[in-house]
């Protein structure tokens, strides 16, 4: 079992927060360090000091480690137009020397786009606009070095694009596409991901996900095209401690009335994180990515890394 772990750091953490999380992740021994791409909190308050950008984060912290992927969960197509971000993604991909990855989707809180002037099209827009985005990015970062890319669609034109900068990896960074959308995410996965993503939801619901996104690989036929199987994925909301007060403390945010949907947090004991994970790994997750909540809270990721992991080499 691949175990990254899943920041949000518009809940409240700058950048020297982030840091700080980020190599305790490399030194524990984890596979990644994935943060939320959100301009705004999902609660009623807005805490100190406000929210940093995903992808100038993301840069600073690959000059930072040396080992861990980077990468977002996700970046809102709204937010940026799709041959910039392939850009600045190829870039960071540089800086990092081939470490990062890209999770995008098709944004959902309306909130942080009126507060920040962003623009935010009804939902089927926001999936073509994301359908495009996809479409756009791999191809710039596909373009052999040389030529040029166009492409016509109904939101975004490209004239000869020369692709530049490039990515180190080839043909681009792992592109991470989730959600529990049963139809169009399914297919935007299947075409052009290279993991599918569930978002903190239980191990039936994630079961039952994972069957359509199958489903949808066969219909476009992915295995036949020499595509790689889809990588499936899967977040898990998490507050464990030594002691179940420890544990409910650490729970004690998600009890907070938000905008997020409902989810599945694990909560208690580190033996009920490594029972859960098995649960996954039986419906065919291969990689988890680790939602912990606190960013300050450094001795609950010390606890993961010494009392989890270690169980989880025969996690199939």
């Amino acid at each position: 079992m691949r175990v990254s772990i899943f920041t949000e750091p518009h809940r409240g953490a700058s950048y020297d927060d982030q840091l700080r999380f980020a190599q305790l992740v490399e030194a524990g021994g984890f596979e990644g360090f994935l943060r939320a791409d959100h301009y705004q909190s999902m609660g009623a308050e807005q805490p100190l000091p406000g929210p940093t950008d995903a992808w100038l984060t993301l840069a600073a912290l690959a000059r930072e480690t040396s080992r861990i992927r980077l990468g977002t969960l996700v970046t809102s197509a709204t937010f940026r137009l799709p041959g910039p971000l392939a850009l600045m993604v190829a870039q960071v991909d540089q800086m990092s020397g081939g470490r990062v990855e890209l999770g995008i989707g098709a944004g959902w809180y309306e909130r942080e786009h009126t507060s920040y002037g962003i623009p935010f099209p009804a939902v089927g827009e926001r999936f073509d606009r994301l359908a495009e985005q996809l479409e756009v990015i791999t191809g710039l970062w596909r373009t052999p070095v040389g030529e040029t890319f166009s492409f016509t669609g109904d939101h975004y034109r490209l004239v000869d694009a020369p692709a530049l900068p490039k990515p180190v990896q080839t043909p681009g960074p792992t592109v991470i596409v989730g959600g529990k959308g049963p139809k169009r995410t399914p297919e935007l996965a299947a075409r052009f991901a290279d993991e599918f993503n569930m978002p903190f939801r239980t191990v039936a619901d994630t079961a039952a996900t994972y069957e359509r996104v199958r489903e949808a690989c066969d219909r476009v036929g992915r295995a036949e095209s020499g595509r790689e199987p889809l990588v499936l994925s899967a977040g898990v909301v998490v507050a464990i401690g030594r002691t179940d007060a420890e544990a409910e403390r650490r729970a004690a945010p998600l009890h907070v009335k938000s905008a997020l949907p409902p989810e599945d947090p694990v909560v208690g004991s580190p033996a009920q994180l490594v029972d859960r994970l098995g649960e996954f790994a039986a419906v065919g997750t291969t990689r988890v990515h680790l939602r912990l909540i606190d960013l300050a809270d450094l001795d609950h990721l010390e606890l993961i890394a010494a009392e989890v992991l270690p169980q989880l080499n025969g996690v199939r």
